[in-house]
């Protein structure tokens, strides 16, 4: 649907460019002629499906912008929460001889987040053509258009690969149940294949999950200690004793080592997640009766923004988002999506998981 709603008032303005010849040099002045004039809209309300991303959602078209003389003219797609524009978010920029631009559900998703529209909530969507030359000389703007857009929850981007303990050696026992919150996650490193954990086991023996729930694909006892086994008949890692160890993984060599360490002597209380992600108001997280060096918290809504573990007087903190090893008195650690995560903290090492919840 075609709507002839842009101005044709032009802020006087203008440039100047030099064309030099052998012997001298001619001044061009180029002026403001006629701003894009028409845009044509394919839809009016958009309802976006976040079953269907890189789906088309959007084609805009405008008429092009005149100057006073033959100029690249370049183009930018702007969108609004509000008509005058104070906040604005540029979807695309193209160049003279493209006078229109598509965008996928995903792309409209994402823009509309920028300038704080609602997940699942029907709002209008302001839209404007910025056109101009160089670097931003002789900008001149459309009328502004509207749309409803109804944006949906984009899930966090998370590409990491977790693991799970499981045995009568370890707090979650061997209930692979997808609900079970005593399964703890193993520690992630820069490298996809090798992780870590450090903490308490009973005597016993344990493996790994990948999935909750799933059997398969778990990791156990290979040929030899020291040697890991993805077969189904794969053995138990044996735990001889009670007490604190460190576990390494090596799921591409299929290796692992298992170190007795000496226990920690630090405890606390009580433990909460505090920042922009919490909405400055604590979250708290529970002590595990297995492990009082571990902290947990399950189906926490988050928001995009910042947290730090915090208890009484001591805060640990780290510029890694979902896992990494915090400091005392680190920096916030960074939330980019708004989601429902379980999160994960071992006062002792410092190291913390921070995995969304799968939908």
């Amino acid at each position: 649907m075609k709507n002839n709603i842009f101005k044709h008032s032009i802020l006087a303005m203008t440039a100047t460019l030099g064309l030099v010849s052998c012997e001298d040099r001619e001044l061009i002045t180029i002026g403001n002629d006629s701003a894009p004039i028409v845009m044509d809209l394919s839809t009016q309300n958009l309802i976006l499906n976040s079953n269907a991303p890189a789906n088309p959602a959007l084609t805009i078209r405008w008429e092009n912008a005149a100057y006073t003389v033959p100029v690249e003219t370049k183009y930018e797609v702007q969108i609004s929460a509000t008509e005058s524009f104070e906040v604005s978010h540029n979807l695309t920029s193209t160049a003279q001889s493209q006078n229109y631009a598509s965008f996928t559900t995903q792309e409209i998703n994402e823009g509309v987040k920028v300038i704080g529209f609602e997940p699942y909530v029907s709002q209008k969507l302001f839209l404007r053509i910025a056109s101009f030359v160089g670097s931003g000389d002789l900008r001149q703007y459309s009328n502004v258009t509207s749309m409803m857009v109804t944006p949906y929850l984009a899930s966090p981007t998370y590409s990491y690969t977790d693991l799970y303990l499981i045995g009568d050696a370890t707090a979650g026992a061997w209930d692979n149940a997808a609900a079970n919150t005593s399964m703890y996650p193993l520690m992630k490193t820069s490298e996809s294949s090798k992780y870590t954990y450090t903490g308490f086991f009973k005597t016993g023996g344990f493996k790994l999950v990948r999935d909750k729930g799933q059997w398969d694909p778990q990791w156990g006892l290979g040929a030899s200690a020291g040697v890991l086994s993805q077969d189904g008949g794969s053995g138990n890692i044996p735990v001889a004793t009670d007490g604190y160890y460190k576990l390494t993984v090596d799921t591409s060599a299929l290796t692992y080592t298992f170190v007795a360490i000496t226990p920690p002597t630090t405890t606390y209380t009580s433990m909460v997640i505090n920042g922009t992600s919490t909405g400055d108001a604590d979250k708290a997280l529970t002590k595990s009766t297995f492990d009082p060096h571990v902290w947990t918290a399950n189906n926490v809504v988050l928001k995009g923004g910042k947290f730090k573990f915090k208890s009484d007087a001591v805060s640990w903190g780290s510029n890694s988002e979902f896992f990494g090893i915090t400091t005392i008195d680190g920096p916030e650690i960074p939330l980019t999506s708004e989601w429902t995560y379980n999160i994960y903290f071992n006062d002792a090492t410092g190291d913390y998981s921070v995995i969304p919840v799968k939908p």
